[in-house]
């Protein structure tokens, strides 16, 4: 396992919450969250923004 600069990481999330809505568009948004932050091991203040973005509070450059 390679260590990964944490913006990487946030990016890899977006990447895969993406893709997994695409094959599970019935998985709620907050189980999304909680399952990229395992996933990607991302700070609280990472989830935190998927959470923003995902409520459309803010948009993902």
């Amino acid at each position: 396992m390679s260590v990964q600069p944490k913006k990487e990481e946030l990016r890899k999330a977006v990447k895969w919450i993406g893709e997994t809505r695409k094959y599970e568009p019935g998985k709620s948004n907050q189980k999304l969250v909680e399952e990229a932050a395992l996933k990607f091991n991302l700070s609280p203040t990472d989830t935190e923004f998927l959470y923003r973005c995902l409520r459309g509070e803010t948009d993902i450059e």
